[in-house]
């Protein structure tokens, strides 16, 4: 079956490099829709012996899988994530490792099923993966869905209803599996799980067996495996529904989503181009990518959310402007190469341009933050001493002399410290496109404008930077993809 399916490359060449090294593992669960996992669809869950948890850790790095972690309060024992990116299917591939066989209730898995070593031991090789016996697999499934779905705290949650993945496989694996191996793989195995109670659990499954049924069967497991818990039923019961309403509040009320975040720590990435680049497409495609499955946020450092002394100072200058008082138009500043033909458009654009940089640095700290607790910031634009037309000190180029007024020597410095105290990114990925390509496309402007910023982005020798410079002439489809490769290999 496995062969006739589009497997991702990345999950062949693991697979390939375990049989090679001859790691021991298996895919411990959901054989039904194995298929799924050869392209993708679903999270590969391997099994691994605990000799080999270096040896699997050091070929997923090799291949590009990078560690994450979910919030502290979601994180299994003996349970590692890792997340590769198959370029050519543009895909991620979300690796469980499990050393230890954890099951539960999907909102606090309480249990851990002893039986890891056989289960590796006995598993056979597919076309791609090597898969348990389904003696062995049907025992872990009855398990993982009676105390899934056949408990008082099911009952109050009403999560009494199997999906139909979960039917499916239920069929799938009776129809492959042999009674009398698996009631002596439990006396072997399992022997505090009796035969009786065992099918009082398959029973239990089957349409039409009562709710009390069903619920005395859950508590009757649950105390057989007491032992193999990680806490007591009661608390497991508090937490799961603690859990239930706690995560509820946070997406409906806080709309608080929180995911994965890698190990080895967060990252500042910044995006500059020049108009007609493409970069907010790029931006968003970035964006989407990313949070499929990080804890990522997206900042605008060319347009900072203006503080309260800046909304002041821009509704001093718009009441300014209303009386004439201020007639000056900033914009043209940036583009006047004779200083001397510069005149001082008065304090408040002054006081203006350093509240701007203000709110920049004030957006930058935010951000730096998220990226120092473990998050991914992209960041639209960002200031850079090489860009003069965009994002960077405009203070001291309003005026050809400002040695003389001690209060404007006071604001350029003011504004430079701001700028100083923002550090470079992570990774700086740039956007350069010629300038009558930027014209072209954004015809809606002014075309002197477009030519500048995009003429400015384009002149600069960036190889005496750290950027990582991408060509905006390609098409949308091109660029994204090469960002997310840049974006992959780098954070």
């Amino acid at each position: 079956m496995i062969d006739k399916i589009p497997t991702l490359k990345l999950i062949e060449e693991l697979c390939l490099v375990l049989d090679q090294e001859e790691v021991v593992y298996c895919h411990w669960k959901s054989t039904a829709a194995i298929d799924r996992s050869a392209t993708g669809e679903n999270d590969l869950d391997l099994l691994v012996s605990r000799t080999d948890a270096q040896r699997i850790i050091e070929i997923l790095s090799r291949l590009g899988f990078k560690e994450a972690r979910a919030p502290q309060d979601k994180q299994l024992p003996g349970v590692l994530d890792f997340f590769g990116y198959d370029q050519e299917a543009d895909s991620f591939v979300h690796v469980h490792l499990h050393f230890q066989l954890i099951l539960g209730n999907d909102l606090f898995k309480n249990y851990r099923l002893p039986i890891e070593k056989p289960y590796l031991e006995t598993a056979l090789q597919s076309s791609l993966f090597r898969i348990p016996l389904p003696e062995l697999e049907w025992i872990t499934f009855i398990v993982r869905m009676v105390l899934k779905h056949s408990t008082w705290v099911s009952i109050l949650l009403r999560q009494m209803d199997y999906s139909s993945s979960e039917r499916n496989e239920r069929e799938y694996l009776r129809s492959r599996m042999d009674p009398a191996r698996v009631y002596e793989f439990l006396v072997q195995y399992l022997p505090c799980i009796s035969r009786e109670l065992f099918e009082a659990c398959e029973q239990s499954l089957q349409p039409g067996c009562s709710l009390w049924s069903r619920v005395r069967t859950g508590q009757r497991l649950q105390r057989s495996l007491a032992a193999h818990t990680r806490n007591s039923s009661l608390s497991e019961s508090l937490f799961i529904l603690w859990r239930r309403y706690y995560f509820g509040i946070q997406r409906k009320i806080f709309k608080n989503y929180p995911k994965l975040r890698l190990s080895i720590g967060g990252a500042f990435i910044a995006v500059v181009g020049g108009d007609g680049s493409g970069k907010t497409t790029a931006i968003e495609g970035l964006l989407e990518w990313l949070a499929l499955n990080f804890d990522v946020r997206k900042i605008h450092l060319g347009k900072p959310r203006p503080s309260v002394t800046t909304i002041l100072v821009r509704g001093f200058l718009k009441i300014g402007k209303t009386l004439r008082l201020y007639p000056y138009m900033r914009a043209p500043i940036k583009y006047t190469q004779d200083r001397n033909a510069i005149t001082f458009p008065g304090y408040p654009w002054l006081f203006r341009e350093v509240c701007t940089a203000r709110d920049r640095y004030l957006t930058y700290i935010k951000a730096r933050r998220y990226a120092n607790q473990g998050g991914l910031v992209i960041s639209d634009r960002f200031p850079l001493p090489q860009v003069k037309y965009m994002d960077g000190p405009l203070a001291e180029m309003m005026t050809a002399s400002p040695q003389g007024n001690w209060l404007i020597r006071k604001m350029i410095k003011l504004e430079e410290q701001y700028y100083a105290s923002i550090l470079l990114p992570e990774l700086l990925l740039v956007l350069k496109v010629a300038p009558e390509i930027a014209v072209q496309r954004k015809v809606e402007d002014e075309a002197s404008a477009v030519s500048a910023r995009s003429g400015e982005i384009w002149e600069i020798d960036w190889e005496q930077t750290p950027a990582h410079v991408v060509d905006a002439s390609q098409s949308k489809e091109q660029v994204l993809a090469e960002f997310k490769r840049t974006v992959w290999s780098s954070i």
